[in-house]
């Protein structure tokens, strides 16, 4: 850029050495002769000062080191878009036969063009765009009017990440000449939002927006979203969004929303959100949450809120209280859950007892942190349960006749699946109660018969053996015992609990446990 300076200067995003910056102050800066232009800069630690100089304040920046000043010469303003999709994605001239000339008549006038091939070829390679990246390639706005339109008439999803735009207007000049923009990509960029509001419809195709790092507000956002009357996925990670009022006549149609590393966020305003009736995903990483409450549920009821959440990703959060999970069995239609790296999730020695205890609590769940659950494991996973609170659950009132059940109401809020459990299973015998140990599966030791279907005159023996042993392990040391070859071992098991009922241990890598064995069950030798 020259050294002459425009008003229109201020609030632009420029670029200087692979740094982005906006431009604060255009003008003087005595006692050094010459135009200067004083930037804020995205990453702080690339200043100098707040803005100001000897004394005198020219702009003010939110980081003591936030600011500098630049000649305009070593600025660059950027460039538009259609000239960085040309420089990404159309082909250099090829051979010498792209250069030759050629005679074509324009009127009644024979005249002679130079590269009309090469011209021809730029033309169809644009044409045929569907998919543009122009990530950090410093475009700032749209270009010559109808350009874009032109050139490119069948682009569907671009990202625009990390560039020089600097306001929404110039955003809406590149989208209203793309018709068929299904995906657009924003993020990093800072953008000011235009000062009329009657741009209803620019977005009308647009499916999937994405604002991660722009500064966006709430009320932007909303904004933003009547432009977008078909939005289906919306990304606004780490923008300090304080969720300010319930959407009403926009979002309707959003299925996905990732509200990421929002560190302003907390339980009373996603309530806000709670409404929006085709949400399916809703990713809430590293917001700083750690409780969730749906008042208008009681124990054992469903709410009326987040009527369509399938998906909830809760990652890197502060959740410690197992009441949050309890909470998430209301969500009427929740499948799947993440939640790592929470104080409660954290991966260590119970990371197999943490998991079995979500599954019990939330009952409808299919997926628990990207594993799928299959039947076994939630069957083992609820009996366990049922087993490990069986002597919290009589203390506090409860009897194996349902009749005679006095539970207390502290018992049943923190452990509100616990009366469905016993009507499932049934409820837990006097006998299993007496030998309770801390819930450390791991550590617990299962008592066995082990018989001999095949062979009448086996003596039946009594066994303890750990409930975490894997099938492996037992066919070796039934091998060594038997001394017979382990690949000629076939096991399974029955419960007195269920007569006649057998259950095949087909996969060796799985454990007692994943198979639901319990104390008095009968291992079965063929």
């Amino acid at each position: 850029m020259s050294d002459t300076l425009t008003p229109d200067v201020i609030g632009r995003r420029v670029e200087v050495n692979g740094e982005h910056a906006t431009v604060r102050f255009a003008g003087v800066v005595p006692p050094v002769a010459g135009p200067w232009l004083g930037v804020e800069w995205d990453n702080p630690e690339r200043g100098k000062h707040d803005g100001s100089h000897e004394g005198t304040v020219y702009f003010k920046c939110r980081h003591p080191t936030g600011g500098s000043f630049i000649r305009p010469n070593k600025v660059n303003f950027g460039t538009d878009f259609l000239t960085a999709i040309k420089n990404r994605y159309v082909l250099e001239d090829g051979p010498e036969e792209d250069r030759k000339e050629q005679i074509v008549t324009l009127g009644n006038k024979p005249v002679e063009t130079v590269g009309f091939d090469s011209l021809m070829k730029q033309q169809s390679q644009l044409s045929k765009l569907q998919e543009v990246s122009l990530r950090n390639c410093a475009v700032s706005c749209a270009g010559e009017k109808g350009g874009v339109a032109e050139a490119c008439p069948n682009i569907r999803r671009v990202d625009l990440s990390k560039n020089l735009l600097s306001s929404w207007d110039e955003v809406i000049h590149i989208a209203d000449q793309l018709r068929h923009l299904e995906v657009l990509n924003l993020s990093e960029n800072k953008l000011k939002f235009p000062s009329g509001s009657a741009l209803t419809g620019t977005f009308s195709a647009l499916k999937v927006l994405v604002l991660n790092q722009t500064g966006i507000t709430w009320a932007e956002v909303l904004r933003c979203a009547a432009w977008c009357p078909g939005l289906e996925e919306l990304y606004l990670e780490s923008n300090n969004i304080v969720i300010s009022e319930r959407p009403t006549d926009v979002l309707q149609t959003v299925k996905l929303l990732d509200l990421s590393s929002n560190q302003l966020i907390d339980e009373n305003q996603l309530y806000l959100i709670a409404h929006l009736p085709r949400l399916e995903q809703l990713i809430l990483s590293d917001v700083g949450i750690s409780s969730i409450h749906f008042p208008d549920a009681g124990i054992g009821c469903k709410t009326s809120m987040f009527p369509s959440l399938q998906y909830l990703v809760v990652n890197d959060n502060q959740i410690s209280q197992w009441s949050f999970f309890n909470e998430l069995d209301k969500l009427p239609s929740l499948r799947a859950l993440s939640c790592l790296r929470n104080p409660l999730t954290k991966e260590d020695k119970e990371a197999n007892t943490t998991r079995q205890l979500i599954i019990a609590s939330i009952g409808q769940l299919k997926t628990l942190n990207k594993c799928e659950i299959l039947p076994k494991e939630r069957r083992t996973a609820e009996l366990d349960y049922r087993k490990a609170f069986g002597n919290e659950w009589k203390q506090a009132g409860g009897h194996q006749d349902p009749d005679k059940n006095r539970l207390s109401e502290e018992f049943l809020r923190a452990h509100p699946r616990y009366q469905f459990l016993c009507l499932k299973y049934g409820a837990p015998e006097d006998w299993e109660l007496k030998t309770q140990q801390p819930f450390m599966l791991k550590n617990q030791l299962l008592t066995l018969k082990i018989k001999y279907p095949d062979q009448l005159d086996q003596k039946v023996l009594e066994k303890q053996l750990p409930g975490s042993m894997t099938i492996q392990k037992v066919k070796g040391w039934l091998s060594r015992l038997l001394k017979v070859p382990v690949s000629d071992l076939l096991l399974s098991y029955e419960s007195p609990k269920e007569p006649g009922i057998e259950i095949k241990l087909e996969n060796d890598l799985q454990s007692l446990r994943f198979y639901s064995v319990e104390n008095e069950d009968c291992l079965l030798v063929r």
